[in-house]
């Protein structure tokens, strides 16, 4: 299936692209599929990671908000908990077309379904307790969704100028048409629209990007949740100017960009998907970084930032996982670490193969690392793991870009290597709050 950045990188919702975004767009799906039918009432059962570790993750605020139509880039984020809150109350939904329907929604803490673990079964019953449909759906990673015969909800069977599957593949493709990676991956987008749309999707991506900066910068107070965690990148922000120069303190800066964007989606704000929402800070940052503390940085250089991250992350997503609840925190934040250090190598004039270096450097200092979120929530340590992966990002380019490119481990070997990792690793590590972290740190 051809892999767009368009579906890598999209505007959701917070906390989670599994948990929230993917359960949205699912639920919607479910409920245009029951449309004219005589549904009496409509049941979302939650399996897995999404059973464990919905509540923390808004999965089930995400499920009957899509069941009434909402869409996770358009939801209005202001009234989505109170809507929901609504619904549980009354116990009904109003489902597209305007008819009212019970909800019922289950959680299956300790059950997983065959095939991933974020599985999803709805339900459509009469009013006699009859059943109308079913449908079973997958949410694996990174908002992306399919169904129980594990076929994407929206096939994508676009030929592409340059197809390619691996990094060896992607590298081969630069040598012979003598295109960067950033160049080669526009042409591939054309497939799908052209470049003048192209430009501007990906700038309006940076613009929704750049506000979840800047308004993760300037909020204060307590997370939701019940664990009482305080926002920190509106104080730093605030100390570091006061300090002074921001380019002597650019790294610092660097961590306060992704800490803000990762406060916003877990205070369940707008932001990119990139490629998940616990992920979600280490891109922007980067970028935001670019932006501020490179020499001659553009809007070009934004749009081939963004174009060359999609293609280490579409090998990422084809060859290994982007979910935390299949591979650990490795497919999440390793992958936009990764991401992120192909992207800045790029900007900064890197050769396809210095680019590939800085990806497969950023990717392998994350291998092993778990997803064990307290109390189930995108915060603890996610918050700060992307401040931490961010910095990480930026060093990996600034070491390949260092060097020639030759390098002993490949990017390939390192994808590989983390989908092994992450099939090695005990479920309690991927995402079920069970392990880590998330038991070790008591709840308060």
């Amino acid at each position: 299936m051809a892999v767009s950045v368009f579906d890598l990188f999209s505007v959701g919702i917070g906390p989670s692209s599994s948990h929230t975004v993917g359960p949205m767009r699912a639920a919607r799906l479910f409920a245009s599929s029951v449309t004219g039918l005589p549904v009496a009432t409509v049941r979302a059962e939650l399996f897995g990671s999404l059973g464990a570790t919905g509540h923390g993750h808004g999965t089930p605020k995400a499920v009957l908000l899509g069941l009434e139509g909402s869409d996770p880039e358009t939801v209005d984020v202001t009234t989505a908990d109170a809507r929901a809150a609504q619904i549980r109350d009354a116990g009904t939904l109003t489902l597209p077309g305007g008819r009212d329907v019970a909800a019922d929604i289950v959680l299956h803490r300790r059950r997983t379904l065959p095939g991933h673990p974020n599985g999803m079964i709805f339900t459509a019953l009469r009013a006699d307790g009859t059943e109308l449909l079913r449908k079973t759906y997958f949410s694996v990673g990174g908002g992306f969704v399919v169904d129980e015969t594990n076929h994407g909800v929206r096939p994508n069977d676009t030929d592409l100028p340059y197809p390619f599957a691996t990094g060896a593949q992607l590298l081969s493709l630069t040598r012979s048409t003598g295109l960067s990676i950033s160049r080669l991956m526009l042409v591939n987008e054309t497939a799908w629209r052209d470049e003048t749309a192209v430009r501007s999707g990906l700038l309006h991506l940076w613009t929704v990007m750049g506000e979840c900066i800047d308004l993760g910068l300037d909020a204060e107070g307590i997370l939701p949740g019940g664990l009482r965690v305080r926002r920190r990148a509106a104080a730093t922000a605030r100390q570091l100017r006061a300090a002074g120069s921001a380019a002597e303190h650019s790294m610092e800066w660097l961590t306060a960009y992704a800490m803000a964007v990762n406060e916003q989606n877990a205070a369940g704000g707008r932001v990119v998907t990139a490629p998940t929402n616990g992920a979600a800070g280490i891109i922007p940052a980067v970028m935001r970084y670019y932006r501020e503390f490179v020499p001659g940085a553009d809007d070009d250089g934004v749009v081939r930032f963004l174009l060359t991250a999609a293609a280490i992350g579409l090998l990422f997503k084809e060859n290994a996982s982007i979910s935390g609840a299949e591979v650990g925190c490795q497919g999440e934040v390793g992958s936009a670490c990764a991401m992120a250090a192909a992207g800045l190598a790029e900007v900064l004039g890197g050769t396809p193969e210095q680019v590939e270096n800085a990806a497969e450097i950023g990717m392998e200092h994350n291998l092993g690392l778990t997803c064990d979120p307290v109390g189930g929530l995108v915060q603890i340590p996610c918050i700060e793991r992307n401040g931490m992966a961010a910095v990480k990002a930026v060093t990996a380019a600034k070491m390949a870009l260092r060097g020639d490119g030759r390098h002993h481990v490949s990017l390939d070997k390192v994808i590989k290597t983390m989908k092994e990792t992450g099939a090695d690793m005990k479920v309690k590590y991927k995402e079920t709050a069970r392990g880590g972290l998330a038991v070790n740190v008591i709840e308060c």
